[in-house]
C-alpha cells in the first residue's frame, strides 16, 4: 500500500474522523461546562531554622511530617471554624484540605478545594496562621539558636481547579480522532475483498495493470 492509498481513503471517509472528533470534544465541553467549578486555594508556610545548621535542618526536615499531621486534625478544623465563624463541622472542612510537605524547601503547603474560592482562601489562611502561632508558641521554651520560626509565603491564591475544560475537551477529540480512525480502519477491513477500481486489482493481484475495458453504457 502506497501513500495515494491512503490519500484516498483519507479522502473517501475522513468526514467520518472530523465528525466523531467534533462529537466527543463537544460532549467533553459540554459535561465539563455542566459541572460546578472547583477552586483551589493554596497557603505556603516557610519553616525557617534560626541558624544555618546541619542538624537543626535534618531535626526540621522530620518535624515537617508532624506538622501536616497537626493541622490536619479536628483541633485544628474546630479553631478555624471558630475563628472565621463557619456553619461546618471540623470533619467538613477537614473534607476539603490537602496538606503537604516539601522538605527540600522546608515549607508546609496547604490546598483548600471549594465552590467559593475566596472563602477556600480565608480558610487556607486562617490555617496557615495556626501553624504560625503553634511555633511561635513552642519557640518561648527554646533557646533562641533552636528556635523554628513559621512564616506565611504571600497570601493565600485561588484558582478554577476543576473542570479544565481545555483540557477535557483537548482529551475528548484525541478520544475522537483515535475512534474515527479506528471505524475507518473496520470499515476498510470490511471491503477489503470488493474491487472498485483498477488500483485495487493491481493491490490485490500485486501486478501491474496494461489495460481495463470500460464499462458498456449503452442500453439495448
Amino acid at each position: 500500500m502506497n501513500l495515494t492509498y491512503y490519500v484516498r481513503i483519507l479522502i473517501r471517509r475522513g468526514w467520518i474522523i472530523a465528525l466523531a472528533v467534533v462529537i466527543t470534544a463537544g460532549a467533553a465541553f459540554g459535561l465539563s461546562k455542566m459541572q460546578t467549578p472547583v477552586y483551589r486555594a493554596t497557603q505556603r508556610v516557610l519553616l525557617q531554622p534560626a541558624r544555618n545548621d546541619y542538624g537543626l535542618t535534618e531535626t526540621l526536615r522530620i518535624l515537617l511530617r508532624s506538622y501536616v499531621v497537626y493541622l490536619n486534625t479536628d483541633t485544628q478544623a474546630a479553631a478555624a471554624i471558630d475563628r472565621l465563624q463557619l456553619d461546618m463541622a471540623p470533619g467538613e472542612l477537614r473534607s476539603h484540605l490537602t496538606i503537604s510537605s516539601d522538605p527540600t524547601q522546608l515549607i508546609v503547603q496547604i490546598d483548600v478545594d471549594m465552590e467559593d474560592g475566596p472563602l477556600a482562601a480565608r480558610i487556607a489562611t486562617e490555617l496557615g496562621r495556626l501553624l504560625e502561632e503553634y511555633r511561635t508558641e513552642d519557640n518561648r521554651d527554646l533557646q533562641r539558636a533552636d528556635r523554628i520560626d513559621a512564616l506565611l509565603v504571600d497570601t493565600a491564591t485561588y484558582g478554577l481547579h476543576s473542570p479544565k475544560t481545555k483540557i477535557n475537551t483537548l482529551a475528548g477529540g484525541v478520544l475522537g480522532l483515535l475512534l474515527g480512525g479506528v471505524i475507518v480502519f473496520v470499515l476498510e477491513y470490511l471491503e477489503s475483498n470488493i474491487v472498485r477500481s483498477r488500483e485495487d486489482v493491481a493491490r490485490f493481484l500485486n501486478l501491474p495493470v496494461l489495460a481495463a475495458i470500460p464499462a458498456d453504457d449503452t442500453h439495448s
